[in-house]
């Protein structure tokens, strides 16, 4: 599927929209997102978060602490930041791969930097600039 947001709130509407799919399949799943730096991945997961119940405030860019959960939703939700991180070893040790699959529904920004991900088992979306305002977003593997 491939769309054009216009600003943020639709941006962040296209990521509520795969959240209610992903919700209601309910086998978990994994959302790998690429894009440049503040092209919306993190706009896009506050979409993913609120259709799982969260308040879409309440996820930031976790930048800093690379990993946060959120069990108390159904299906869990996980968001996941890699954007510090450049080595396999580290994630490893953090353990990120313990929350790609059921029950689980994470989201992973920076997704390339996963070097043991199976894209075909995940969800792809990608988002780019198309002017300052404008976001074209592609998602890959959920139909």
């Amino acid at each position: 599927m491939r769309l054009l947001a216009e600003g943020e709130e639709e941006t962040e509407k296209a990521g509520f929209e795969l959240g209610l799919k992903l919700k209601s399949s309910q086998g978990g799943a994994t959302v790998c997102l690429f894009g440049d730096l503040g092209s919306g991945k993190t706009v896009f997961t506050k979409g993913l978060a609120r259709a799982m119940g969260l308040d879409p405030r309440d996820v930031a860019s976790v930048s800093y602490t690379i990993i946060a959960e959120y069990e108390e939703t159904s299906p869990p939700f996980c968001h996941i930041d890699l954007y510090r991180l450049h080595g396999g070893e580290d994630l490893d040790a953090l353990g990120i791969y313990e929350y790609m699959g059921a029950p689980w529904v994470t989201a992973v920004e920076w997704a390339d930097r996963l070097p043991q991900v199976d894209l075909e088992d995940a969800v792809v979306v990608r988002i780019s600039f198309v002017n300052q305002l404008t976001r074209e977003i592609i998602i890959e593997g959920h139909d």
